[in-house]
C-alpha cells in the first residue's frame, strides 16, 4: 500500500484537533539551524468543507500537523504554524485554498521579542536558551506548551546581556547563542508518545544535536536514487574580523564598533590556499570576548568550501532523521568517483514531495560532513 497523507488541524495553543483535512501539491522541509515549512492546496469540493476551512484554518492561530500513513501505521513527519491561505476561485467560482506554514521555530524567529532587559553572568549555556524560551511562553497567550527538559547541561558558561532597546526575537538570540565557537544547536521537535499524545519539546545540542546510536549506510546503486555533492567556495574565508556594537561614553571623540582580533588561518596559507578575508557584524554584542568566540566560530566555518550534499531516497518510516549520521556508499565505477567513495556525513536537512500520479515518495537528505 502506498503512503497516504493527512493535514491535522490544531489550536495552535492547546494542540486540540479541529479538523483532519486532505491536501495536494504537498512539499515540506525541515532543517537543523533554520525554520522548515510546508505547502499545499487543500481541495474545496463544496460549501460545507469551505466552511471548515474558513472557520478553522486560521492563519497565526492554527498549529498544522502532516501524518503519513502505512500499512505499518500512522507517523507525524512535520509540525508548524499556519501563516498564510488564499482562497482561490477559478473562472467558475471552483475554489482551492493553498497554505503555507513553518516549523514552530517561526514563532520564536519572527513573533516573540524581549521587551524586558535580560542578563546571566557564568550561565550554563543550555541555560540560558531555555531561559529565552521560558521567557517567550511567560506571558498570557504566549504558552505553547514548548517542553524543556532542565537536567542537561553543556558545561560551557556564557556571560549574556540582551537588552529590550534593542527588541530583539527570541529566536534570533538562540541562533546568536548557536553561532559562537562551541555553542549549542536548537530546534523544536514535534513527536507523539506511545499513547498518541503529541509532544512539542526544545532540543539542545551540546554542540551538536545527534539522533541514533550508529550510522545509517546508503549506498548507491541501492536506495539512493540520486546525488549531489557540491562544492562553493564563494563565501570562504582564511581570514576573518568581526565587528561588535558601537560603544561610546565620550561624547567628544568619533563613535567606533569593538573590533575582534584579526585572525589568520596561517597553516591554511602555508599549504597555499590565497588570502581570502571575511567578515560579520554582530551590532548588539558589548563583550569583547562574547565578540572573539563569534569571529572564531566564523572563521571556522569559512575556512573551507561550502559543501551541502543531497542524496535522494525513497521516503520510508526508516528514512534518517535529523541529527542521524549516514555513511554514503558510492560504487566503484561511478563515472566520478572511479575509486568509488565512502564517506560519512550528518543529516542536517531534508525535503519531502509526497507520491502524487506517477511522482514517487521521495526524500532529499542535507549533509553535512563530520
Amino acid at each position: 500500500m502506498a503512503a497516504t497523507y493527512s493535514l491535522l488541524v490544531c489550536d495552535l495553543r492547546t494542540d486540540r484537533l479541529l479538523e483532519r483535512l486532505q491536501l495536494t501539491g504537498c512539499s515540506y522541509d525541515d532543517y537543523i539551524g533554520k525554520t522548515g515549512s510546508l505547502s499545499g492546496t487543500v481541495p474545496i469540493p463544496d460549501r460545507a468543507t469551505a466552511r471548515r476551512v474558513r472557520d478553522t484554518m486560521l492563519p497565526g492561530r492554527t498549529a498544522v500537523h502532516l501524518e503519513r500513513r502505512t500499512d505499518a501505521g500512522a507517523a507525524l513527519v512535520w509540525s508548524g504554524v499556519l501563516w498564510v491561505r488564499t482562497p482561490t476561485a477559478d473562472d467558475r467560482g471552483l475554489y482551492t485554498c493553498p497554505i503555507i506554514a513553518a516549523g514552530f521555530e517561526s514563532w520564536l524567529r519572527g513573533h516573540r521579542m524581549l521587551t524586558d532587559t535580560l542578563a546571566w553572568a557564568g550561565a550554563d549555556q543550555l541555560a540560558i536558551a531555555r531561559a529565552l524560551v521560558a521567557y517567550a511562553q511567560g506571558v498570557p497567550g504566549g504558552d505553547l506548551g514548548i517542553e524543556m527538559d532542565a537536567g542537561q547541561m553543556s558545561g560551557v558558561l556564557r556571560d549574556r546581556t540582551y537588552l529590550a532597546t534593542d527588541l530583539p526575537r527570541v529566536g534570533d538570540l538562540l541562533d546568536q547563542l548557536a553561532a559562537v565557537d562551541g555553542g549549542p544547536e536548537w530546534r523544536i521537535q514535534v513527536y507523539a508518545d506511545s499513547t498518541g499524545v503529541r509532544h512539542r519539546a526544545l532540543r539542545l545540542g551540546t554542540p551538536l544535536l545527534a539522533s541514533g546510536s550508529g550510522d545509517v549506510v546508503l549506498d548507491q546503486p541501492g536506495p539512493v536514487r540520486g546525488h549531489a555533492l557540491p562544492e562553493d567556495a564563494t563565501a570562504m574565508a582564511t581570514a576573518w574580523q568581526s565587528r561588535g556594537a558601537t560603544i561610546n561614553s565620550n561624547q567628544a571623540v568619533d563613535s567606533l564598533p569593538i573590533m575582534s582580533p584579526l585572525l589568520v588561518s596561517t597553516s591554511d596559507i602555508a599549504a597555499g590556499w590565497p588570502r581570502l578575508d571575511g567578515s560579520s557584524d554582530y551590532s548588539t554584542v558589548t563583550d569583547p570576548a562574547t565578540l572573539a568566540s563569534h569571529a572564531t566560530a566564523d572563521l571556522a566555518r569559512a575556512r573551507r568550501t561550502v559543501a551541502i550534499p543531497t542524496v535522494t531516497i525513497l521516503s520510508s518510516e526508516t528514512q534518517p532523521p535529523l541529527g542521524s549520521y549516514i555513511r554514503l556508499r558510492i560504487a566503484a565505477g561511478d563515472l566520478w568517483y572511479s575509486e568509488g567513495l565512502d564517506a560519512r556525513y550528518r543529516v542536517v536537512g531534508l525535503k519531502c514531495t509526497p507520491a502524487e500520479q506517477d511522482r514517487p515518495d521521495l526524500t532529499d537528505l542535507y549533509l553535512e560532513a563530520t
